[in-house]
């Protein structure tokens, strides 16, 4: 499989979490806090592994300037920033809420720019069995 489409298909999941995180009653602080769980080490896993597999490759073939690459991580460090503040409130309060909602924002932010910038540039710049082999 393609990196890009990989890292499209993390994106999908995580977008998908959050609605299923909206989804939750408000009240059911229990479901909220698993739901959060496993949508915060995912999105952990996903940044880590951009980090090691994807973002070395994208600087030596289409990040010369390195200003995609360097954006992505600072994106990556506002999303643990989120959830880092997450964890320090109770699930389900306002704190929490906001939170969530800066992880979030963050997150859209980040897969909007990848998806535009990039996905896209390292798809025009490299061959499909690189891509297959990452």
């Amino acid at each position: 499989m393609d990196i890009t489409d990989v890292i499209l298909n993390d994106h999908h999941r995580q977008r998908q979490m959050f609605a299923l995180l909206d989804n939750v009653d408000p009240n059911d602080t229990v479901r909220l806090g698993l739901v959060w769980g496993d949508l915060a080490e995912f999105l952990e896993v996903h940044a880590a592994a951009e980090e090691v597999v994807f973002y070395p490759e994208l600087l030596k073939h289409a990040d010369p300037d390195r200003e995609e690459t360097l954006d992505a991580i600072s994106d990556h460090n506002d999303i643990r920033e989120g959830v880092a503040q997450a964890a320090k409130h109770d699930v389900g309060t306002h704190d929490w809420w906001e939170a969530v909602g800066k992880a979030r924002a963050a997150n859209t932010e980040h897969m909007g720019e990848e998806e535009d910038e990039g996905l896209s540039d390292f798809r025009k710049h490299t061959s499909l069995e690189l891509r297959h082999d990452l």
